[in-house]
């Protein structure tokens, strides 16, 4: 990437992506939902951590190397599914890149814009991601389809509601993106020329249909027309998550889990993780920050399961306190999403290379050579920071 085009923290990417992105598109990347509670205290909740650090015994180089779910990844940051990018041509695929040029793997929406076989391609270490949709016939056929594409692991996402009601304003999104609605959207895009010019190159409109829902090699059904089958499906009981990790037989996330029951649940149901996420805030309104409930399902589970967090991360120092208070890696959404937007797959790339500075960063304050070193010892909880879902009172982490 040009220097100039070179990013220094997630904050100046989102910036970069606001300026060129149009804004319909831009606000989609926003998200959230109501008045933006959660949203907001996923990434202010962060700040309210301190760090206890020290002064003598820091090592000459640091390693940022873990594993997650059987995959070998050189930091402790993930990319999380999330649905169609219609930001950049290259979507998915180029993120895929990205996430593999620096050693990490890919999380893909069944709600992407590009095929999973062409995203495996671009990134061997690629988790499928499905929501409970159209029934366990159908679940199993894109399962499968996943797995013959050659994804590692399968993540299921039970925690989405899709709210439209934001009191910022929700942003217009298209049911198909035909010739007519392209024209009467193109203003939008004109005022925005580089991302324009872009998308004029590939001679085609953004595409804003789901190929990963339907057969191999088919265009797969419009985004509404999924998200209204997906409303039209009786939500999943958990003897169907069990049903579907036995089906898989591999590396299988339950994403979305708040609560230390449910939590306990996931074990019972032999999932191999869990990420502990709200949707990035895109869900239920007023459910405390991720990272505030994180404690507590550790206690409860990480002996016994893999336990992720998603949600508010934008900097090195926030994984390195998810990581402290007990999570194995984290899952980034948004951040990436403006890294691509602002500058495709280098700006992504630009955005996995801010966290691994980050981390490196604070793990050399610290004093520590190892992310597996880190320990809560090493930050400071503040009284009533964290928060316990799901337990008895005389349970709840302090």
């Amino acid at each position: 990437m040009a220097r100039d085009l070179w990013f220094e923290t997630v904050a100046v990417a989102q910036e970069r992506a606001k300026k060129r992105l149009p804004k319909a598109v831009y606000s989609a990347l926003l998200a959230g939902s109501e008045k933006g509670l959660t949203y907001s205290d996923n990434v202010e909740a962060f700040s309210e951590l301190g760090f206890a650090p020290h002064v003598i015994g820091a090592t000459e180089k640091r390693d940022l190397a873990t594993t997650v779910m059987g995959q070998d990844i050189a930091l402790p940051v993930l990319i999380s599914p999330t649905g169609v990018q219609a930001v950049h041509p290259d979507g998915e695929v180029a993120v895929a890149r990205a996430a593999a040029a620096r050693g990490t793997a890919m999380g893909l929406s069944s709600f992407a814009s590009k095929p999973i076989e062409e995203v495996v391609a671009a990134n061997p270490k690629t988790f499928f991601q499905i929501y409970w949709l159209g029934g366990r016939d159908a679940i199993a056929e894109r399962a499968e389809r996943a797995r013959a594409a050659g994804a590692v692991g399968l993540i299921v996402t039970t925690d989405w509601s899709f709210s439209h009601g934001r009191d910022w304003g929700s942003p217009k999104i298209p049911e198909k993106m035909d010739i007519k609605t392209a024209i009467k959207m193109s203003p939008q895009g004109l005022v925005r020329p580089s991302w324009f010019l872009e998308w004029a190159k590939t001679l085609k409109p953004p595409t804003l249909t789901a190929p990963n829902q339907g057969p191999r090699g088919a265009a797969g059904p419009p985004f509404f027309a999924a998200y209204g089958e997906w409303m039209g499906t009786p939500p999943p009981t958990w003897e169907d998550i069990a049903w579907l990790r036995e089906f898989w037989g591999g590396p299988f996330m339950l994403k979305g889990v708040m609560r230390v029951d449910d939590a306990r649940r996931a074990v019972d149901a032999g999932v191999t993780a869990i990420s502990v996420s709200n949707h990035g805030g895109n869900n239920l309104d007023g459910t405390p920050a991720t990272i505030r409930a994180l404690p507590a399902i550790v206690d409860a589970v990480a002996d016994q399961v893999e336990v992720l967090l998603d949600g508010g991360v934008r900097r090195g120092s926030d994984v390195v306190k998810a990581l402290a208070l007990g999570a194995r890696a984290v899952m980034i959404g948004r951040a990436y999403l403006w890294g691509l937007g602002a500058a495709g797959q280098a700006g992504v790339e630009n955005v996995l290379d801010i966290f691994s500075g980050g981390i490196d960063s604070a793990l050399r304050g610290l004093g520590k050579s190892s992310v597996h070193d880190i320990t809560r010892e090493d930050v400071l909880i503040p009284p009533g920071f964290a928060r316990t879902l799901g337990a008895p009172r005389s349970t709840i982490a302090e």
